[in-house]
């Protein structure tokens, strides 16, 4: 038997407009600083002799800035992030220890060692290293004999590694990338792009800030050899650039993926294809590239916390249980750069069900938070829910079917 409508109408009207009413657009934090003067942002100094080139915002990955940064080229010895970020994080699966031995092999003497045109650690052969200490190795000397004795560690050979290499690359969301070798010397169809190794560094910095600092480590010691780390640019004064790699083939040219944070605010920066015959020369350019990007990005572009993490961002209509909402809200901060004195028009918006039925767990993901500038989606998050909601007694229930079919009529 079907009840008149009338019975109910003047109480489903109201109920209903209370549903529609409990997910309002999100209000993002009110800037902590007076507003900044809406200033027309410059074009991004282009690095001169770059190939291509980009700069990355850390906290949404929105590019900023760059050129030719999804076309395939050599990423020469910046593969070895790639190596670092493997062994991280087979290190927190369990499957090795910081403190495990690791053997030079004749292998990565050889073909990485002091005897060859490449980087080296000067790891002596068949010498017992603990891993943390190859890594710093790898990751301030560049040694590729480093890069090769970690591989076979983690992996048994080098060529197993890779195929490691490529499933976490794939992971992170490296869609024009392929590694062949730990350590980036040229070998066919050994390839990255700008904008994969930009991401390659946010996840290093994001996942495993530990390792990541490695990169900022200015001098090694390895026996009686010290190297000065390659990352000139870690000895400029009040730059905030604390890593990550250079790298340097012939086929590749000079390269280097650098990264700031100044306050609460951190960019990427990358080059790569710089060719000059005066391995000075190539040195400066890749520097100067960098952090004349970085300079713009601090100069022309503010760092904002929309929302603080479990903060509040809206209430949802719950159907069936025991309480009638839902607090969403994040399980980490939101800040984000925006050009300079553009805080105001940013539009904050939720992608939510429209009808959300109980039971709800807490950490649950309900939707999504995007936040656009100028009609593009500059960033977005997960949106949960901050508590559980249980199902509702049977009558309860029984209501809310009733007003879910109303609402449907």
């Amino acid at each position: 038997m079907r009840f008149p409508r009338f019975i109910f109408a003047a109480v489903a009207a109201g109920f209903v407009a209370a549903a529609a009413a409990q997910a309002p657009i999100p209000q993002p934090n009110a800037p902590v600083a007076a507003p900044t003067p809406n200033v027309p942002t410059p074009p991004a100094p282009v690095p001169v002799g770059a190939k291509a080139w980009l700069l990355m915002d850390y906290d949404t990955g929105q590019i900023l800035a760059g050129e030719n940064y999804d076309q395939r080229m050599e990423p020469a010895s910046i593969t070895k992030v790639m190596t670092s970020y493997v062994a991280a994080a087979e290190v927190k699966a369990g499957k090795i220890k910081p403190d495990d031995m690791v053997t030079i092999s004749e292998r990565a003497w050889r073909e990485g060692g002091a005897g060859t045109d490449g980087s080296f650690s000067g790891f002596e052969l068949n010498s017992r290293v603990k891993l943390s200490e190859v890594e710093k190795g790898m990751s301030v000397q560049s040694g590729n004999d480093a890069a090769i004795a970690i591989a076979e560690h983690v992996a048994g050979s080098e060529e197993a590694f890779a195929s490691l290499m490529n499933s976490y690359a794939a992971r992170i969301g490296m869609s024009n990338s392929h590694f062949v070798n730990s350590h980036g010397l040229s070998t066919e169809g050994h390839y990255s792009s700008a904008h994969d190794l930009a991401l390659l560094g946010r996840a290093m910095i994001r996942d495993f800030p530990e390792t990541y600092a490695y990169n900022s480590i200015k001098e090694l010691t390895v026996g009686s050899i010290t190297q000065h780390n390659r990352n000139n640019l870690l000895w400029r004064e009040g730059s905030g650039i604390d890593g990550i790699k250079t790298g340097h083939t012939d086929n590749a040219g000079f390269c280097l993926l650098a990264s700031a944070k100044r306050g609460e605010q951190r960019f990427i920066s990358i080059v790569m294809g710089i060719q000059s015959k005066s391995q000075s020369e190539g040195f400066r350019l890749r520097e100067t590239g960098n952090l004349n990007l970085l300079e713009w990005g601090f100069r022309f572009f503010e760092a904002h916390t929309l929302y603080a993490a479990g903060a509040k961002v809206a209430t949802h209509k719950v159907w069936k249980g025991s309480i009638d909402t839902v607090t969403l809200g994040l399980t980490e901060p939101l800040t984000l750069s925006v050009p300079r004195g553009r805080y105001g028009d940013l539009k904050p918006a939720m992608d939510v069900p429209k009808t959300l039925i109980a039971p709800i767990k807490k950490g649950q993901v309900i939707g999504k938070l995007r936040v656009a500038l100028d009609g593009k989606v500059i960033a977005e998050r997960p949106l949960i829910a901050e508590a559980d909601v249980p199902e509702g007694g049977f009558f309860s229930r029984l209501w809310d079917e009733f007003m879910m079919w109303w609402d449907s009529e």
